[in-house]
């Protein structure tokens, strides 16, 4: 099985999300998308400390109708940060006969360097790197990190990247949404709408749980 994995705060999960995800599963033809919400991101602080339950219940809200999408608390049920390399041979174990491809951001791509292990990364999973048209590098080796670009090839069949593994570095250009979970968030700190920022279905659970309603400054 082809299997996309994209994790995230998702604080609150949002049109942009979805749409990246939608647009990976047709491009690399992919059999579903888990959505893995972190429990405990090493980057950044959870804003507004929104429960790990409230974060996974709005996605389970948000792909409920997806027959492709589905959700997966593994993140929750291990001690500690939630690190990506950590993750992916927790995946391997629990799904030994999938091929993986790990869902990111240019932004994220660009400062993966910061990440425990992350030439691990690289042979655990197929790594997609969703970015804007227009992002301006025509050679995608150039966006590797130097200690490691000697490990990747161009593959001619597939025109990606190919590790030294097998795995493969896919870049997916993704629609322009300016959509992001701090604008939400200010938004309700606000008292303003987020309509067709998210799905109704977050927009009500935002509203009957009272999240994101601090007085203050909404932390990114």
């Amino acid at each position: 099985m082809r299997t996309g994995i994209f994790g995230g705060t998702f604080n609150p999960i949002h049109l942009a999300h979805l749409r990246i995800a939608e647009e990976v599963r047709e491009a690399c033809d992919l059999d579903r998308v888990l959505f893995l919400p972190a429990a405990q991101p090493p980057h950044k602080h959870i804003a507004g400390d929104v429960p790990f339950a409230n974060r996974l219940a709005m996605v389970e809200a948000a792909i409920a109708n997806h027959p492709g999408f589905a959700a997966d608390d593994m993140e929750a049920q291990r001690p500690g940060a939630s690190y990506s390399v950590h993750t992916f041979e927790l995946l391997h174990q629990r799904f030994p006969g999938d091929a993986f491809y790990f869902i990111i951001g240019l932004d994220s791509f660009r400062d993966i360097t910061s990440w425990k292990e992350y030439a691990r990364l690289f042979s655990l999973t197929n790594i997609v790197v969703a970015y804007r048209p227009g992002y301006g590098n025509d050679d995608p080796r150039q966006l590797l990190p130097v200690a490691i670009r000697d490990q990747f090839c161009y593959d001619d069949a597939s025109q990606n990247l190919r590790h030294l593994s097998g795995r493969q570095l896919i870049f997916v250009a993704e629609t322009r949404l300016e959509i992001s979970s701090t604008r939400i968030r200010e938004l309700v700190a606000q008292q303003r709408s987020i309509r067709y920022l998210v799905p109704p279905v977050v927009a009500d659970y935002i509203s009957n749980h009272s999240l994101y309603r601090q007085s203050g400054k909404v932390q990114a």
